[in-house]
């Protein structure tokens, strides 16, 4: 087997397994996997036969073995007048191929032909969101360079003694003979029955997008990014660097190469994120209607994390109620989909969810946020998130200065400090190492926010303990001083940071783009103003705070934190929703973002859990306390 020519057989291999009679049958899975076929025919035939004579004999005999596959599978899609035009097309590639015709004329036929079956059962071949290859970068490092090496020459330790071996992608010439959705499809379907894996459960639409981009861009040629030539994206996709060469020649397949691996990139407005969502639960209900319930659940997740999720705080500053009702809408049609209700029950949910995109579209415009808009985003975005941990720390900052317990209060400065270097750690890593996924970030805040929930709700308890002066002084002698209370102190500091901290960077972010340059002074100075609010209201609490009584203090800390525990508990549930880790279960009750009310069994019963916990141990809290005034 040549080295040109292993790329595509690896693309080739699931098709054999894949091509059952049921999977025949299947409109989803047969007309990409016939389109792929054609791929590889196109790419690889031209490095099989040369001047009528096969090269590699058993390369050639495979060529074949795959036009009677693609047959089968052309016959088994479902009945359209077109498709006796593409059964009569197969049977002239076939013709074509035994009869050893040149490899461009082969090649070039076999692309017209995907590009007939393409348009006839609508295989979507270009994205929705702008590809961006420094996206891929960090996804090629941790997904694909352990094989195919650093620089993609095939020479990765974990490629040594595969057979076969891993393909060289700096090749030009291959990667000339492949489209972008070509290889995009490659990470989708994966390698039955060798060791390369599918990419489907580990990277959703948009980052196979962004990796195939950032693999293009190894046969980029630099000096051609800068031409004044533009390509639309659904060409860059579509279209091999080959066809653009025999089409409009060599200058013009340069910058082909150049922007295919480098896309123009466009705004990532609320827009292209809403149309996202609303492609993408287009495929959930194909794959739903196909019977792969598992791969509609995921795409249906996938819609709502990569696209309206990014533009919630956004919306919520406009119409909060159009963006509960969004909100709902999705989640409604994913339990359509865990419940197993039949199809039509499905789509009517997924129409209600579309056309609640499109009402939310309606209210942001097509062409960015406005700036007053981006400013007050920029303003509630912090205030909002900040507002939970300003509490938090205030509270046990004026609690401990209150008990002239410095050393404490300087472990619970190193805790939040540490939050702080954390969140930008996070944020670095996320956005130059490693792709995480919006599931991956819901996972995160939901883990977060239920270890603070527990966090908090032991500290009120441990306040409401020790509200007068005689347990305070015993606590003092026996335990914070030797360092474990600080320590406790410390951990409540860094997870209330830390699970803010990470969310209001996720939706600057997000908000950034959003703004466009002529919106990022109005984000920074909404930013800037809800730090200064937040620093008045932390003022506030400790000038205020010292003025109490102790018993008094300690018994209004002890209940704030108690009622965050529950707040907390309804935002954990709700993110590991969002996640996909739990279902929904909407029940007659009434929203409440601020205190993490939702109308939902789930997150209910999580707080509900919450307050029996406070129930059950303020309980012990005073039958302790009457014991210990009865033995006195």
């Amino acid at each position: 087997m040549t080295a040109s020519s292993r790329f595509l057989a690896w693309l080739v291999l699931p098709v054999f397994a894949l091509c059952s009679f049921n999977l025949l049958a299947d409109t989803v899975e047969g007309a990409p996997q016939a389109l792929h076929l054609l791929d590889y025919i196109g790419a690889d035939y031209p490095a099989t036969v040369e001047g009528g004579k096969a090269i590699e004999e058993p390369e050639y005999r495979k060529q074949l073995e795959l036009l009677s596959a693609l047959k089968g599978l052309i016959a088994a899609l479902p009945a359209k007048p077109e498709r006796g035009e593409l059964e009569q097309g197969v049977i002239s590639l076939r013709s074509a191929v035994t009869q050893r015709q040149d490899g461009a004329d082969v090649a070039r036929q076999a692309r017209q032909l995907g590009a007939r079956l393409a348009v006839a059962y609508e295989v979507s071949q270009a994205p929705i969101i702008t590809p961006d290859p420094t996206r891929g970068a960090p996804l090629y490092v941790q997904h694909c360079s352990v094989c195919h090496g650093d620089t993609g020459a095939g020479d990765g330790p974990a490629g040594v003694g595969l057979m076969p071996p891993p393909t060289n992608l700096r090749d030009a010439a291959r990667q000339d003979r492949l489209s972008l959705y070509g290889i995009y499809s490659t990470l989708g379907l994966g390698i039955e029955g060798t060791d390369m894996p599918s990419f489907a459960d580990q990277l959703d639409d948009r980052q196979r997008w962004d990796l195939a981009t950032y693999i293009a861009s190894f046969s980029l040629d630099p000096a051609a990014v800068k031409s004044e030539k533009r390509f639309n994206l659904a060409d860059l996709a579509r279209q091999t660097p080959g066809e653009v060469l025999a089409a409009e020649g060599p200058e013009a397949a340069a910058t082909f190469r150049a922007q295919r691996a480098l896309p123009p990139q466009v705004k990532r407005g609320p827009a292209q994120l809403l149309d996202y969502t609303a492609a993408t639960l287009d495929k959930s209900l194909a794959a739903y209607r196909a019977g792969d319930h598992e791969q509609a659940y995921d795409l249906s997740v996938a819609a709502y994390l990569e696209g309206f999720e990014l533009v919630e705080s956004s919306l919520d500053n406009v119409d909060a109620n159009v963006r509960k009702d969004t909100e709902k809408s999705l989640m409604a049609y994913r339990q359509s989909l865990q419940d197993g209700l039949s199809v039509a029950q499905a789509e009517q949910r997924m129409d209600t969810a579309k056309a609640k995109l499109k009402q939310s579209a309606g209210l942001l415009g097509t062409n960015g946020l406005s700036w007053s808009l981006s400013y007050i985003s920029g303003l509630l975005i912090l205030l909002r998130e900040g507002l939970e941990a300003i509490l938090v720390l205030a509270a046990v900052l004026a609690f401990l200065r209150n008990t002239g317990q410095q050393s404490a209060v300087r472990s619970v400065n190193i805790g939040w400090g540490l939050a702080l270097v954390a969140g930008l750690a996070t944020w670095a890593v996320a956005a130059y190492l490693i792709d995480v996924s919006g599931a991956q970030r819901e996972l995160l805040e939901g883990a977060t926010a239920l270890f603070a929930s527990v966090m908090v709700l032991w500290l009120g308890v441990w306040m409401h303990d020790r509200r007068h002066a005689a347990a305070w002084q015993d606590y003092i002698k026996s335990s914070l001083v030797s360092g474990g209370g600080r320590f406790g102190f410390a951990m409540l500091a860094f997870f209330s940071v830390y699970r803010e901290l990470f969310e209001v960077i996720l939706f600057y972010e997000t908000l950034w783009l959003q703004a466009g340059p002529a919106g990022h002074d109005a984000v920074l100075a909404g930013g800037a103003t809800a730090f200064v609010l937040l620093i008045g209201l932390a003022w506030v609490i400790l000038r205020g705070s010292a003025k109490l009584p102790l018993a008094l203090f300690f018994g209004i800390n002890a209940g704030l934190l108690c009622a965050l525990s529950v707040v907390f508990a309804g935002h954990g549930v709700k993110a590991l929703q969002e996640a996909g880790v739990f279902g929904t279960r909407p029940v007659p009750f009434f929203d409440f973002d601020w205190l993490g009310i939702h109308a939902d069994a789930y997150s209910l019963s999580a707080q509900a859990v919450a307050i029996l916990a406070i129930i059950v141990l303020y309980s012990r809290s005073r039958m302790a306390e009457k014991q210990r005034l009865q033995a006195s």
